[in-house]
């Protein structure tokens, strides 16, 4: 089987490069803002050409260079800018110049011109005005598209997460859109969802010794007692009146449902995000004992292999695992990219 390029921009923690690679991909370059995540990038994929920097301020050309390659030799550039703009969780003003970073992603296809543009992103891009003007712009330079809104869950990850999906073909790829992207997954590679169950027992099986990761957020006294309350497979509505929050008890309907939730050990776990391992925040808390997930427990539900490195202080590490792609996710997409261009969805077609 060959072996296919790809540059990873807006590679964060690293887990799409990881994924990419197990896809069989050889990543190339990589862009990488956040420096304590371009720090953890670095010490996992040392052989990676790293640029540590806002990517407005990359060229393209430089990229390319640094890539190895020339115009139109890339097979696949993947591209997921900063997404909590167009996330459901947004709040209060959105940061327009962090979401115009899905329109300065153009820069690098046209100067790049890879086979596969790949653009992963939270599901609220996809009703953002900017979308349709990326469409346009990508359609113009002779890419075919096919977009959809994908679970995590469906690639095997033990984590319930949408996303929305950009598969853009180069014109000279044979490329027939299928119904479903899922259909280019090879037989053999697992589709049905994993729990959280399983997740935390293969990280049991393979934990290691002395893990700077196995640490949970510290908890006062008072938080520590409400989370004791929670019965397995509860959250905040299950608390007996003493340990409800004031600013919960003035909701009148079953607004922040998943706060101090505990996962349950018989379903995926919930989205992880950059908040993973604090339960005010969501449904993070351990499914048996009093406390919240490590970030460890995170990470695996990220599908992080146990022996990732990360760099940084407890939230920064919290908010690299949050914000990454899941590492199975990504080898899943990085599968059904080489079966574009090894031709399997025309062959498809024609059979």
């Amino acid at each position: 089987m060959p072996t296919y390029s790809a540059v990873d921009l807006f590679a964060g923690a690293g887990g799409a490069t990881r994924g990419l690679r197990d896809a069989g991909f050889a990543m190339l370059a990589a862009v990488e803002n956040d420096l304590e995540a371009a720090e953890t990038y670095r010490r996992n994929h040392p052989k990676v050409s790293l640029f540590a920097q806002d990517i407005r301020t990359v060229e393209p050309r430089v990229l390319l260079a640094a890539s190895g390659v020339a115009a139109g030799e890339l097979d696949l550039l993947k591209a997921c800018p900063p997404c909590q703009g167009f996330s459901s969780l947004a709040k209060g003003l959105v940061d327009e110049q962090r979401n115009d970073l899905v329109l300065d992603t153009y820069r690098f296809v046209e100067a790049m011109r890879p086979r596969i543009v790949l653009l992963e992103n939270v599901p609220g891009l996809a009703r953002d005005r900017r979308l349709p003007e990326l469409h346009r712009m990508l359609d113009g330079a002779g890419y075919q598209l096919k977009t959809a809104t994908l679970d995590a869950a469906a690639f095997g990850v033990p984590q319930r997460r949408k996303r929305f999906i950009c598969f853009a073909v180069r014109d000279d790829v044979a490329f027939v859109p299928v119904e479903n992207l899922l259909e280019l997954l090879p037989p053999s590679f697992r589709k049905s969802p994993k729990t959280a169950g399983q997740a935390l027992a293969h990280l049991a099986r393979y934990s290691r010794a002395g893990d700077p990761l196995n640490v949970h957020r510290k908890s006062s006294i008072v938080v520590e007692a409400r989370i004791a309350a929670i019965p397995v497979g509860g959250n905040r509505f299950d608390l007996p009146e003493e340990h409800q929050l004031d600013c919960h008890k003035r909701l009148t309907s079953r607004n922040a449902s998943s706060s101090y939730g505990r996962v349950r050990l018989d379903d995926p776990a919930p989205t992880m995000t950059t908040r993973c391992t604090t339960p005010a925040c969501g449904t993070f808390i351990h499914p048996s004992e009093n406390r919240g997930l490590t970030l460890r427990e995170a990470a695996t539900f990220q599908t992080f292999p146990v022996g990732y490195e990360f760099h940084g202080n407890y939230g920064s590490i919290e908010r690299q695992i949050g914000n990454a792609v899941p590492v199975r996710m990504a080898k899943g997409l990085g599968l059904i990219a080489t079966a574009i261009l090894n031709g399997t969805s025309s062959h498809r077609e024609k059979s």
